[in-house]
């Protein structure tokens, strides 16, 4: 696998987990019995950490990477595993 994949499949990994992660630990106003400011939304969190998620998503994202790329390497999972509707042998009688 060349390098130029690999930095984007984990790009693709790390946003994934960024949405994963992004909801975790949140509260809002209404839960934590705060004053909202004038103009504040009805949801917005009170108790948002930014680094805290950039640190989780891409803890996530590297473990998950890292059992694709195992994957990848070692051929646990292949298509022949997955193909559940036999496209390969169909693909073949064409």
């Amino acid at each position: 696998m060349q390098l130029t994949s690999i930095i984007a499949i984990y790009v693709l990994f790390w946003v994934i987990s960024a949405f994963i992660i992004l909801p975790i630990g949140i509260r809002n106003h209404h839960e934590t019995d705060t004053a909202m400011v004038k103009g504040q939304s009805d949801g917005a969190p009170v108790n948002f950490r930014p680094g805290r998620v950039i640190m989780l998503t891409t803890l996530l994202a590297t473990a998950a990477f890292g059992l694709f790329y195992l994957n990848y390497a070692n051929q646990w999972i292949t298509m022949d595993d997955i193909d559940l509707f036999n496209s390969e042998e169909r693909l073949q009688q064409e």
